[in-house]
């Protein structure tokens, strides 16, 4: 653990930080244990180490330095690491010694002083460097003094002076780079000149000096200082000169170079000739292409006239260059807009280099500047001559080819911008004759495509075929040959090979390998192809056509506002037709088709548009408009309810994007009551117990959000006669019962609290409470007595609805004939029995059949029960029935004898068997 600085340290301290820190070698704590000391250095004088020697002292210094070196060069520690090392140890050197310090004590602080502080200037701290600087220039002078005190002679006096001027030298070179890097120009200025004084006695040195004033000239350029840069230019120049012998003419030129550029960089008019100078000396010194090419650069910055820039570019053409500097020399004069000389200048190269076999260079050049300068019969004339030369064996190289390619390509494409579209395919026919008759480049299918599009343009379809025929055999699987087979087919109606054009486009759009075509997947160009397919084909009336592309275009654009524009138009498109199709197979598949696009619509609605999240207007207007779309679907899709729902089901998802108004909250529960009646329905016909489970799950999920929309809409306002909570409430009961669900009979507490409920929603409970896989027939019974007795309160009594009531309450109590006694006692169902008699009493229209279907059930009770021995019962049934005869009209004819037979017979048996009343409980 290393025991740290304090405020005052003990020589147990010292010891212990600097052993520790050389015995941890490669620790990871080293660089949190360097700056650790380095920050406590500030803090160390030498009385707080009064403890420690002086010579203990120098040696832990000692040992610091030597390691900082060693770890250094291994790259263990940091260049400024290492300078902080250097730092520490530095300072504890100097409180050594004193002014007593001896001459070895001195020179060692001098040089450990001009050390730490070129380190700290390397790694960019020229403050803290300045310092150790200052303590160099100041040991310096105490040596200075020493040696002249103890010199005996002259010349031994003048040899400990350049003893001491030599360091001299190298402080105020390290002084003035301190000064640089601070952007001190005057100080740094000062020091280089007074070193530049001392070179007369260290030659040796003029190269360092030289090297040290060229990188301030650099420096200072890239921050745009040109004065100074200027400044230590000329230096390097002048301080270059004085030794050629280790500074060779290159260097000097180059120097010279950078001073040219420095002066022109400097953008003042008055220094050109400055520049001038400098370049031509450097050339002198030198000649170099660069320095030839800056002086044309200089040349033409100071505008001279064009007879004195001829004369300098035909002076060059002596010098023996190459052709790419001569190439470079006419572009940097047609760029300057020397067209004259520029174009005076490409006809001398040509001449001077027409032997080369690198002459196509030349050539292609002039050949760009012509057209680039709208010189096009030149330009031709030159394209002609290169056809002729590579026709009769002077033949360009592939690469030159290639480069003769693009400049006919951009001149044809500038002029088919410009709707000048004959002139581009004559500049196309000039890249067409350097293709050989078999060659399979594709290149040569991407000039078919093109001059196929002139050609539509031009309204020469026949050509246009043939050129895009010849474009397809070369490169069918190119997207853009598809779709240039898509316009030719268009045109010519054939609807057929369109289609197939633009499903061969599509299928090119996703590669078989993921790595093929990859970057095309990146670009936009297929997806636009597909939407200038799509307008293509509506603008030549090919519907059916344009509504494939648009789908395609919906499927692959990844620009939510795109894809929900061409969503919209592909609807135009199809709608008509398929609301006019009969129900057929093809139908089904075109709704298919239509919900797979309505899908994609609610999936960009999702989506940021245009980079940004749309503005709240402009997504709920285009959710409106398909959320009404898949509305008027789902009421086209009667005969399918499977697929009305899944109408419904998106119409509701489209209209969360719209505003929550009761317009929209309307439609919503109604979209999710459709869904959920669907599902209910298709429930009751799965096939299967999971099956069925899935759809009820799915159905009761449907009617807990119509019920949210349901309270919110309740609050906008007065809904009293929308039967939506009573279809909620039945959807629901229907759920609950077919799933066995537990908390049924506390979910039905409330139910048989609600006052609005009518006599007709309590026998829908009664039929869904036994309706399989549901088997609840007590609920049944009491949602039959809630609805009979609504019926009863009624001021005018509806005797049919009643009587099916009736009919269903006693089918439940009496199925088969048999009493159920385990719902209730037979008296009760007697009384039941004895209500439907009052009422046929008391009023008129009951159904004959009702009358006649209660006087058999009462019959067949009462042998039911004479069967049982129950004598007395059976007798009370069996006049029940006589009374319901008595009711019956044109019916009563039919049956009177035979019931009055019956009866007497039963009667008569009842008297044979007078003790079976005792044995009747």
């Amino acid at each position: 653990m290393v025991v740290w600085f304090t405020a005052v340290l003990s020589s147990i301290v010292i010891s212990e930080i600097v052993e520790n820190l050389i015995l941890r070698d490669n620790s990871p704590s080293i660089p949190e244990a360097i700056d650790r000391l380095f920050a406590d250095i500030a803090n160390i004088n030498r009385e707080s180490m009064v403890e420690i020697q002086d010579a203990q002292v120098e040696e832990m210094a000692v040992n610091l330095w030597n390691w900082a070196v060693t770890k250094g060069v291994g790259l263990v520690i940091s260049e400024e690491q290492k300078a902080k090392l250097r730092h520490v140890a530095c300072k504890l050197v100097c409180m050594c010694g004193g002014s007593a310090a001896s001459e070895e004590a001195i020179r060692r602080q001098i040089l450990m002083n001009m050390k730490t502080g070129k380190g700290w200037v390397d790694v960019g701290n020229a403050v803290i460097a300045d310092q150790f600087f200052q303590a160099a220039m100041t040991g310096l002078e105490q040596l200075y003094i020493k040696l002249m005190q103890r010199s005996s002679t002259e010349v031994h006096m003048t040899l400990q002076k350049i003893a001491v001027e030599r360091d001299l030298f190298k402080v105020l070179s390290y002084q003035a780079e301190a000064a640089c890097a601070q952007g001190d120009f005057q100080r740094a200025s000062t020091c280089v000149l007074r070193c530049k004084d001392m070179l007369m006695r260290f030659p040796k040195m003029t190269r360092y000096l030289h090297i040290l004033c060229y990188n301030f000239g650099v420096e200072t350029h890239k921050q745009n200082k040109y004065e100074e840069s200027s400044f230590w230019l000329s230096q390097s120049y002048d301080i270059g000169k004085m030794d050629k012998s280790s500074v060779g003419p290159e260097m000097l030129a180059k120097v010279l170079r950078l001073l040219a550029t420095a002066y022109l960089d400097w953008g003042d008019k008055e220094y050109y000739d400055k520049a001038l100078s400098a370049i031509n000396l450097a050339n002198k010194e030198h000649l170099n292409p660069a320095g030839l090419f800056l002086k044309m650069k200089i040349l033409l910055k100071s505008e001279i006239a064009n007879e004195e820039l001829l004369e300098a570019v035909t002076e060059i053409m002596h010098l023996d260059m190459s052709l790419d500097f001569y190439l470079n020399v006419a572009k940097l004069l047609m760029d300057h807009e020397r067209e004259a000389v520029g174009f005076y200048f490409m006809k001398i190269i040509c001449e001077h280099f027409k032997s080369s076999e690198n002459i196509g260079k030349a050539l292609l050049l002039h050949i760009d500047m012509l057209l680039q300068r709208k010189e096009e019969l030149l330009a031709k004339e030159k394209i002609e001559e290169i056809i002729l030369g590579h026709q009769t064996g002077r033949q360009l190289t592939t690469e030159l080819v290639s480069c003769l390619h693009s400049i006919l390509w951009k001149k044809a494409a500038r002029c088919f911008e410009v709707q000048s579209y004959a002139d581009a395919l004559n500049w196309y026919y000039y890249s067409l004759r350097f293709y050989a008759a078999d060659q399979t480049d594709l290149d040569l299918a991407k000039l078919r495509r093109n001059m196929a599009s002139c050609y539509l343009h031009l309204k020469q379809l026949d050509k246009a075929k043939e050129a895009v025929i010849e474009a397809e055999q070369r490169d069918p699987r190119n997207i853009f040959t598809q779709f240039y087979v898509f316009k030719v087919a268009v045109l010519e109606g054939n609807s057929g090979r369109a289609l197939r054009a633009i499903t061969t486009l599509e299928k090119l759009l996703i590669p078989e390998d993921p790595e093929e075509n990859g970057t095309l997947r990146d670009k936009e160009s297929p997806v636009m192809l597909l939407s200038l397919a799509a307008q293509f084909a509506l603008e030549n009336g090919q519907q059916i056509v344009a509504g494939k592309a648009l789908e395609y275009l919906a499927r692959y654009s990844e620009d939510p506002q795109q894809v929900l524009t061409a969503l919209k138009c592909l609807f135009r498109l199809v709608l008509p037709r398929v609301s006019q199709m009969p129900e057929s197979e093809s139908k089904k598949k075109e709704m298919n088709r239509l919900l797979t696009c309505l899908n994609t619509a609610l999936l960009k609605l999702s989506q940021p548009f245009n980079g940004e999240a749309s503005t709240s207007d402009s997504r709920a207007n285009e959710a409106h408009w398909f959320r009404k779309i898949a509305w008027n679907l789902a009421v086209q899709c009667g005969r399918d309810p499977v697929t009305m729902r899944e109408f419904f089901i998106l119409s509701y998802k489209l209209s969360q994007f719209c505003p929550s108004d009761q317009v929209i909250l309307i439609a919503q529960k109604t979209c999710l009551l459709m869904a959920a009646a669907v599902d209910l329905e298709q429930g009751r016909k799965a096939s299967t117990a999971s099956e069925q489970t899935k759809l009820l799950n799915r159905a009761l999920e449907q009617i807990h959000k119509c019920k949210e929309i349901w309270n919110l809409l309740k609050k906008t306002g007065d809904f009293s006669s929308d039967p939506c909570e009573t279809l909620l409430l039945l959807y629901e009961f229907e759920v609950k019962a077919k799933m066995n669900d537990p908390l049924l009979d506390s979910f039905l507490e409330s139910v048989w609290e609600l006052p609005h409920l009518e006599s007709k929603t309590f026998e829908t409970i009664a039929s869904l409470a036994v309706e399989m896989p549901a088997h609840y027939p007590s609920i049944a019974l009491k949602a039959l007595k809630r609805a009979l007795l609504l019926y009863k309160m009624k001021e005018s009594i509806d005797v049919l609805k009643y009587s099916k009531c009736m009919h269903n309450l006693i089918n439940l109590l009496v199925p088969d004939g048999v009493p159920s006694t385990e719902l209730c006692p037979l008296e009760e169902v007697w009384g039941h029995f004895e209500d439907a008699l009052s009422i046929i009493i008391r009023t008129e229209g009951y159904p004959e059949a009702e009358i006649l279907w209660l006087m058999i059930k009462s019959w067949n009770t009462g042998i039911f029960m004479y069967g049982r021995r129950k004598y007395v019962s059976a007798e009370k049934w069996c006049g029940l029935a006589l009374r319901f005869l008595d009711h019956l009209g044109s019916l009563k004819r039919s049956y009177e004898t035979q019931v009055n037979i019956l009866y007497s017979e039963l009667v008569e048996a009842l008297d044979r068997k007078k003790g079976s009343l005792f044995n009747e409980e």
